[in-house]
């Protein structure tokens, strides 16, 4: 049975998708082989790379000789892996995988899919101890969690190198479910998520006059990294967010 699906750069319908089995190779080049990935372009090497499925996950070989390989992962809000030339046997952990192949000025792509993804948790039933403590406690129902997430959306639409929000941006784009949303109340949210994400310590413990710059983007790039705000979590931009921060 197959593990991995290849979707060529031109592919219109299932048909023409590559399906391999866990151990089988895809070879992919300007000259690929018979029952190979053939990208026709005159930046693609002639023997480009391979890809080798492995059960839940497969691996990337860059056969060029001085071209960096991209794996992006579409779902992640700008995750991604670089192959180096010549590299061998790179594990792609993603479960939707975009390979970017830069090609005499033009960034060309074909997609990876790995849909034999299992999950599982632990049975802790019976186990001495206290539950373990959340890593983030965050409430989904606050204003600082819609200020994050309205932080987010931009990356989380598709566009993982798009500039952040400036603060009129995320007034406006707030407003709708906080009418009374001002400058001041967003710059205090981003200050309150900073300190409670830890990326800034507390009153007790700050260096006098040491102030944190950047906030917004160590704010999302610590989001993004843990999964903190996805996609589905942008529906409070659409909602009510509650009257008091908790």
């Amino acid at each position: 049975m197959y593990s991995v699906i290849v979707v060529p750069p031109d592919c219109v319908s299932v048909d023409g998708q590559v399906r391999i089995a866990a151990g089988e190779r895809l070879a992919f080049g300007r000259a690929a082989p018979d029952g190979g990935l053939t990208i026709a372009h005159e930046g693609v090497p002639r023997v480009a790379g391979e890809i080798t499925a492995h059960r839940s996950f497969w691996l990337l070989s860059n056969l060029s000789e001085h071209q960096t390989y991209v794996v992006e992962n579409p779902e992640g809000a700008g995750e991604h892996l670089k192959i180096a030339p010549g590299r061998l046997d790179a594990p792609v952990p993603f479960e939707f995988a975009r390979v970017v192949l830069p090609a005499a000025g033009d960034l060309l792509t074909f997609d990876v899919w790995a849909p034999r993804h299992a999950f599982r948790s632990a049975d802790r039933q019976g186990l001495p101890g206290p539950v373990t403590a959340p890593a983030f406690a965050l409430d989904r129902t606050s204003r600082y969690f819609a200020v994050l997430a309205a932080l987010c959306e931009p990356r989380l639409r598709g566009e993982p190198h798009a500039p952040l929000p400036a603060v009129e941006e995320l007034v406006e784009r707030l407003r709708g479910v906080w009418p009374a949303v001002s400058r001041s109340a967003v710059y205090w949210n981003i200050d309150y998520l900073a300190l409670k994400l830890r990326l800034r310590p507390g009153p007790d413990t700050a260096e006098p006059g040491r102030r944190v710059n950047g906030k917004k983007e160590s704010l999302v790039s610590l989001a993004l990294r843990f999964d903190l705000v996805g996609e589905d979590d942008l529906t409070v931009l659409t909602a009510p967010v509650a009257e008091s921060l908790r």
